[in-house]
Formats: C-alpha cells, structure tokens, sequence
C-alpha cells in the first residue's frame, strides 16, 4: 500500500510540474518609458491587481524599458516602437500584441483576446 501512495505522489508532482511549467513557458512583456503617462496609468489602474487575475497568473509580467536593449531569448514580430506596448509571448515567441493603453475595460478584453490564441492548455488558470 505504501508503494501505492509513493506511486501516486509522483504521478501529481509530475503533473503539478507540467501545469507550471505549461504556465511558465508564458509571460506578458511590457514595454514601458521612463515618463510615459499612459505607462503609469497602467501601472496605477491595472498593475496592482494584475498578479491575481487569472490573466497574470497564466501570462506573469515582465516589465522592459522599450529603449533598452532587448533580451536575446525573445522572438518578436517586430521591435516596439509605441510605449506601452504588451507583447503574450509563448515558449519566447510572440503571439500577439497590444500597442498603447485604450483604458482598463478594453485592455481585459484585447488580453484576453491574445490568451485565446495560446494553445487550450495553456490557457487555462493554474490555480484552478
């Protein structure tokens, strides 16, 4: 019986670390300016709760100085120019973009219209 339950155990660790690791191949970037007024309008309206959505937890955020160099690891369609700029990046890819910050009900809706482009298990909330 003892066997059963090591057994067991590690089946869930094995899934318990494919879901998270489902979730970490995902990130949002933000391309933020030092002075951007509606980089910090963002930050105002939306940043303090993004972490616990469901979008923040399946797209963590990174925040990037749009005129600092940008990582290596990442694939972008094209460098951003307009600050902010969120970039739903998959295993380091783009996937999609939001350019500017049309307000705070309309940035929900264009996310959520990018994590409906990510594949459906990776779509999902972790935490649910």
């Amino acid at each position: 019986m003892a066997h059963f339950f090591q057994a067991l155990t590690g089946m869930m660790a094995g899934v318990i670390m494919l879901t998270t690791q489902a979730a970490a191949d995902v990130r949002l970037i933000m391309f933020d300016r030092h002075g951007c007024y509606y980089c910090e309008r963002w930050k105002a309206e939306i940043k303090p709760i993004y972490g616990k959505t469901s979008e923040g937890r399946i797209a963590p955020l990174t925040i990037i100085n749009i005129d600092g160099p940008l990582p290596d690891d990442i694939r972008l369609k094209a460098r951003p120019y307009l600050s902010p700029t969120f970039v739903l990046l998959d295993d380091n890819t783009e996937i999609g973009r939001i350019e500017g910050y049309p307000g705070e009900e309309l940035f929900w809706w264009m996310l959520d219209g990018l994590i409906a482009k990510l594949p459906e298990e990776k779509r999902k909330d972790p935490q649910s």
